[in-house]
């Protein structure tokens, strides 16, 4: 008998594969002058070829790369880099030095651990197949260049972490059963796991430190955006227990042991709108705000070894802000100046004399830097490659905030962020047409991180890309991320019309000529503002988006239902099914009537190939124009560099056919 999680992937596979074929056959009998084609792994329907002229302006956009910092091997690092089709592993001697590439994989592999205490800096890394985001983990050595499978092959795993003596792996796995995230734990030299924790409830359960000696283990019980608790568990008995106070609601989102193991560093929005780091002495039980009281929220940290130096990174309106204070004592440490931009990726050296993280910047790729804490220097260990452009054409975005039609809790009409890309034009040359993007999450937040096509269609296209955090977006409080809960889904929808009435305000942005593009969630939002606004768009873009919030839940992969619930409510009860069905964009499709794009991967566990279907049969059906790429190797976006070129292209013909001619077709 196979295992149950075997069983789910077997059955996902099975109707993977029908529902491919139910595409095919929909799309064949629904083509009216466009009938589907294959371009390598692609299946394409409405897509006209792509004239030379995008594909030539494109190439050296598409041909940029970034590179993310992914541990310290002694005074080496390891980063995450595109060679070919899709991110590979690498080592880099020095700073600047040439990257040596360790992993050939025609799958991406962009997240590793580095096994503390190991002399040959080996690693673990995981990678998938086809964007299924069944990922397995797999250990390399640095000696043979080998690899070896560690776990099953089929279930799901996640959450990987090192004990401080590089002894012990703890990590996730839903083999059990296929839905519960268990977290298990391997003692690496004798080849031997165990379950420490069997999950009891519907929360995601995630391994987050060790303490020093190696028998604790702090665990995260996550049960939505706004619910996460945080427990130690001992790994001799496994007894569990609570480090806060449960019954007051707590969302923690990082947390990690001191060297001498006494005090717990944790982020969360503790008493306070915003995600803030604290302390928690384990012995006299006192807590503490650790930094200011910043009006933003703090985005991670990162202790060193030997427990001298306490780094953290807070996010002001989208940038990161970097600190470092001395422990004890907490005194901040002077710092070099460091780009603007954001920052990800934390970790001290072994030594703790360096702190290396990645930075991007809305007109720089992903690098990797460190700062010396002795000599307080800033180093720069790649310089990633621009694919031929000129980073001094490259636009930086202008944070605006425009009103929309509530008011905040002081009674002033609310204002919503949003950054503005605005191309350089002669003078009289008129207005520009506009790209509004829609972040996913929901609560994601967009950031001036750096954006090819944001800078295609700014240089190229002479278009105006507005990036808005509607309400419901993370980074502005946790009230603001409330806001669309529940009932309010569609205030946000309504925050891209108030965005729609300040484009009309802007002389130098044509509101007649305004398009909609949006992915994940961020594809719903594109799908319900062509509802609500089919009247004052010309066309909108869709990729891997809900078109139905029941279909939805009812099929998106088992283990990820219930936090869905938590975020756009339970469709099992009657009235909240009666809710989502009238808010989903597949039950007004006859408002749409300007073109769309849509693209979709046949493996994505969380938005099914399904929702994006069913919308452009329903489109089709209602004789919208629709072009439609569904990719058969990838899951929730496009992370091979031939399916994501071509579909790029293909959404920058799109936008330019209908953001500069009037043509419906």
């Amino acid at each position: 008998m196979s295992p149950p999680d075997e069983c789910d992937s077997k059955r996902h596979k099975a109707l993977t594969q029908l529902l491919l074929l139910t595409i095919t056959l929909s799309l064949a009998a629904c083509a009216n002058r466009n009938s589907p084609y294959e371009i390598g792994n692609l299946l394409v329907q409405g897509v006209p070829p792509i004239p030379e002229r995008i594909n030539g302006k494109l190439l050296k956009y598409q041909n940029t790369r970034a590179a993310t910092f992914q541990g310290w091997q002694g005074e080496r690092i390891l980063i995450s880099t595109r060679f070919g089709e899709v991110h590979t592993l690498h080592q880099v001697q020095q700073p600047l030095a040439m990257r040596e590439q360790l992993t050939f994989f025609s799958e991406p592999t962009s997240t590793a651990l580095v096994q503390p205490y190991n002399d040959n800096n080996n690693f673990l890394y995981y990678r998938d197949v086809g964007g299924s985001e069944y990922y397995q983990y797999f250990y390399f050595d640095m000696q043979s260049g080998s690899s070896t499978l560690l776990t099953d092959g089929f279930s799901k795993y996640g959450s990987a972490l090192w004990s401080r003596q590089g002894d012990q792996l703890a990590y996730t796995s839903m083999q059990r059963n296929g839905q519960d995230k268990d977290i298990y734990l391997r003692q690496h030299a004798m080849n031997e796991t165990k379950a420490v924790l069997v999950s009891d409830n519907a929360a995601w359960w995630q391994p987050e430190s060790f303490s020093p000696d190696g028998h604790q283990l702090l665990v995260i019980e996550y049960l939505s955006n706004r619910e996460a608790y945080l427990h130690l568990l001992d790994l001799d008995t496994g007894e569990r227990v609570a480090v806060l106070d449960h019954s007051i609601e707590m969302n923690i989102k990082q947390a990690a042991f001191s060297n001498d193991g006494v005090t717990v560093y944790f982020t969360a929005s503790l008493g306070s709108e915003y995600v803030r780091l604290h302390s928690l002495n384990m012995d006299s039980g006192k807590l503490r705000v650790i930094g200011e009281d910043y009006q933003w929220d703090v985005e991670g940290f990162a202790l060193s070894d030997d427990g001298r130096w306490l780094a953290y990174s807070h996010n002001e309106n989208g940038i990161s802000q970097l600190n470092v204070i001395g422990i004890p004592g907490e005194k901040f440490v002077a710092l070099p100046e460091v780009p603007s931009g954001v920052i990800s990726g934390l970790e001290f050296r072994g030594d703790g004399n360096q702190l290396g993280f990645t930075l991007t910047s809305p007109t720089s790729p992903a690098d990797v830097y460190s700062i010396n804490l002795i000599s307080r220097n800033l180093v720069r260990w790649t310089l990633s490659e621009m694919g031929g452009l000129d980073s001094r054409r490259l636009v930086a975005p202008r944070l605006i905030s425009y009103p929309t039609f509530d008011t905040d809790t002081s009674g002033k009409v609310r204002r919503i962020p949003a950054l503005v890309y605005s191309p350089t034009l002669p003078t009289g040359s008129g207005s520009t047409p506009v790209v509004i993007r829609i972040h996913g999450g929901p609560e994601g937040q967009y950031r001036p991180w750096f954006s090819y096509i944001n800078q295609y269609l700014v240089n190229e296209l002479g278009v105006t890309v507005i990036a808005p955090n509607v309400r419901g977006s993370r980074g502005y409080g946790k009230s603001y991320m409330d806001l669309d809960n529940g009932y309010r889904r569609e205030d946000s929808v309504r925050d891209i019309g108030a965005l729609l009435d300040w484009i009309e305000t802007q002389a130098q942005l044509d509101s007649e000529r305004v398009a909609v593009v949006g992915g994940s969630y961020g594809g719903y939002m594109v799908l319900a503002s062509m509802v609500f606004y089919s009247d004052r768009l010309r066309a909108g873009y869709d990729s891997v988006g809900i078109s139905n919030f029941v279909s939805f839940l009812e099929n998106t992969r088992s283990y990820r239902r219930d936090l869905r619930r938590a975020e756009y409510g339970d469709e099992r009860i009657p009235e909240m099914r009666t809710f989502l069905q009238s808010v989903s964009p597949l039950n007004h499709v006859e408002k749409i009537r300007k073109p769309m794009l849509i693209t979709q991967g046949l493996n994505d566990p969380r938005v099914p190939a399904g929702e994006s279907a069913q919308i452009v049969k329903a489109l089709n059906d209602a004789g919208i124009a629709t072009w439609y790429i569904l990719a058969k190797d990838e899951g929730h976006g496009f992370r091979k560099k031939v399916n994501r070129d071509y579909s790029n292209a293909a959404m920058m013909l799109f936008l330019e056919k209908h953001l500069f001619t009037n043509s419906d077709d």
